[in-house]
């Protein structure tokens, strides 16, 4: 393996991409520790830790985390992150099933592709502005401003400097994509979620005594050694069940040409069994905000003595903690949006008129909608076992938390969100370096020796 690492700095044009990428991404991370200069840090700091333990913690904890922030006990010029350009990215993806002149540019190839791309960038922008806007007026309300800073220009400076920080995050993600190796976007997310683990390492060290006894509060050697074993062998789960596929046997159909015979060759047609990747967990997650919030609402504004006062009470607690009306929800919304998702992005029909196209078919289907309900049936078998495997990731960091008695921050590297990007972007890098490596004669990384 050390040897493959060295050839991979051997060819002048993949160090040249691994070079840039990294310098990239270390000027995302230099941005992300400069501070919005209006607001006061200590005072965010502190008000963030008194959130930590609540709903309202783990929304914000959620959202930098998919922002590609690191926490927000520290608002810096890339206070809003990368999270309004994926939100707008999805929004044009749903969009284009359903509107027929965004489907006809999706068609269109890469023409079409880099129309749709410029209106992501101007959807962005706005959406990026108006976040913006919520988010100093939020701070404003909540004192974090110093009183000599709470004015229109202030707080419009501050919103232009966020807006300016999403759009630099986008341009470093294309340069990446267009220069780098990788997915530009994707590794700013990862490189947030990375630069987490230094703390969690530090808390588990600090939190160790190294005997099967502790006080409370403490992990003692055993708490160790099952984190440990959990963590790898969630990772090796979760690596092989990004890679397994359902491979369909396709053969081309014979023809002749002059004096001889063509086609009649059989290969495979993959179908991932992961298919949603990680996307049904991020519309799970983000829609089970909202019960806490309009529960908590409505418990506010209802009188005690009308009917209902009681369910509602009953409905927020069950939503506060992490208890088993949340989790059965989470599992729920997961295998909806496996299928939601799947079903956007997984077109059997168009597949089946390609393999028809192309003189293939499935032996024992007939070319066309025959094949095309075949193909349906196969991806609503996979996508439920996909589906179970996105639900046991997504609550197993709340039953880490719950058994093992660690924090919720460090429990997340065990599963959920965090630990199902950062396996699946590096995967995704591995790939394309190999693929460098593969079409220069050199070994690669993913070859066996």
């Amino acid at each position: 393996m050390i040897r493959k690492i060295i050839e991979i700095f051997k060819i002048p044009e993949l160090r040249q991409k691994i070079f840039i990428t990294c310098l990239l991404l270390a000027i995302y991370r230099m941005g992300a520790a400069i501070p919005l200069p209006i607001i006061d840090q200590q005072a965010v700091y502190e008000h963030m830790r008194g959130l930590a333990q609540g709903v309202a913690g783990r929304v914000f904890g959620y959202v930098a985390m998919l922002s590609g922030i690191n926490d927000l006990t520290n608002i810096t010029i890339f206070g809003m992150g990368i999270m309004p350009y994926i939100s707008a990215s999805i929004i044009f993806q749903l969009l284009a099933s359903v509107v027929p002149s965004l489907e006809q540019l999706m068609k269109e190839g890469e023409s079409g592709r880099r129309k749709i791309n410029e209106y992501t960038r101007y959807a962005t922008v706005a959406l990026t502005f108006g976040q913006s806007i919520f988010w100093v007026n939020y701070m404003m309300n909540r004192d974090l401003v110093p009183e000599q800073f709470q004015s229109f220009g202030y707080g419009a400076m501050a919103v232009l400097i966020m807006t300016a920080g999403t759009v630099f995050l986008m341009w470093i993600g294309e340069q990446i994509d267009e220069f780098g190796i990788g997915n530009g976007i994707s590794l700013i997310i990862m490189a947030g979620i990375v630069a987490r683990m230094p703390r969690a390492i530090a808390t588990i060290i600090y939190e160790t005594e190294l005997t099967l006894a502790p006080p409370a509060g403490k992990y003692g050697v055993d708490t160790i050694v099952v984190m440990v074993l959990l963590f790898v062998g969630v990772v090796l789960g979760v690596i092989a069940m990004n890679e397994a596929q359902r491979r369909i046997p396709i053969e081309s159909a014979k023809h002749v040409r002059g004096r001889r015979l063509y086609g009649g060759t059989r290969h495979y047609l993959p179908f991932r069994v992961n298919q949603a990747g990680v996307m049904p967990i991020i519309f799970a997650s983000s829609l089970l905000m909202f019960p806490y919030f309009i529960f908590a609402w409505l418990d506010s504004i209802w009188p005690p003595q009308w009917y209902g006062s009681r369910l509602i009470a009953e409905l927020r607690e069950a939503f506060t903690g992490q208890g088993f009306v949340y989790t059965v929800t989470y599992v729920a919304l997961i295998y909806f949006f496996c299928y939601f998702w799947t079903a956007i992005t997984f077109n059997p029909k168009d597949i089946a008129e390609n393999l028809q196209n192309y003189g293939s078919f499935i032996r024992g289907y007939r070319p066309g909608q025959r094949t095309a309900d075949y193909l349906e049936k196969v991806m609503t078998r996979i996508t439920y076992v996909g589906a179970a495997f996105l639900a046991l990731v997504a609550v197993l960091p709340m039953l880490v938390s719950r058994w093992v008695g660690i924090e919720p921050f460090i429990a997340s590297f065990f599963g959920g969100t965090a630990l199902l990007i950062v396996v699946s972007v590096a995967l995704d890098l591995v790939q394309k370096i190999d693929t460098h490596l593969v079409l220069r004669d050199y070994e690669g990384l993913l070859e066996k020796a």
